[in-house]
């Protein structure tokens, strides 16, 4: 097998030619958008279950106005969705890593659940919701995009 390395005239350093003769097969090249979803959707789910909690022993800590939430739920709920969203992306997280078709319908999901319950939740902590839904749609672009260069196995 030759050496795909090239070296450069004026330079003499070493280059990889771009191209379809790089030795790296296309499919090769995209699948890291996958492995960062999956990374990202398991930080994800450790966010989820972070905020969750604290809405669930620390009843005033998201507290707004009266008319500060765009859905008007008792926290408790609310730090018990943040829980189950949670619980589901680390599982959907860990299942990408094996390139299984259901973690992804269940991250794409999952993450988009989370934006919208992200959504109505910026009222109660902006910073926190706003940095949840770019995290999101980065992890539904990383697996529907190029999901399939992981794998599709059933």
């Amino acid at each position: 097998m030759s050496d795909v390395r090239q070296q450069t005239p004026a330079t003499g350093a070493n280059r990889i030619p771009q191209g379809s003769g790089s030795g790296v097969p296309a499919e090769d090249r995209w699948s890291g958008w996958v492995l960062f979803g999956s990374m990202m959707l398991i930080m994800l789910g450790c966010f989820q279950g972070i905020a969750g909690l604290v809405a669930l022993f620390n009843k005033g800590y998201y507290l707004v106005g009266k008319n500060g939430l765009v859905v008007h739920v008792d926290y408790t709920w609310w730090g018990w969705a943040h829980l189950i969203v949670g619980v589901a992306a680390l599982v959907a997280g860990f299942g990408l890593f094996t390139g299984r078709m259901w973690a992804r319908i269940t991250g794409i999901a999952v993450a988009g659940i989370s934006a919208l319950v992200n959504f109505a939740f910026i009222p109660a902590f902006p910073l926190w919701a706003l940095t949840m839904i770019v995290v999101d749609f980065l992890v539904i672009y990383g697996i529907a995009a190029h999901g399939k260069e992981v794998g599709t196995s059933v």
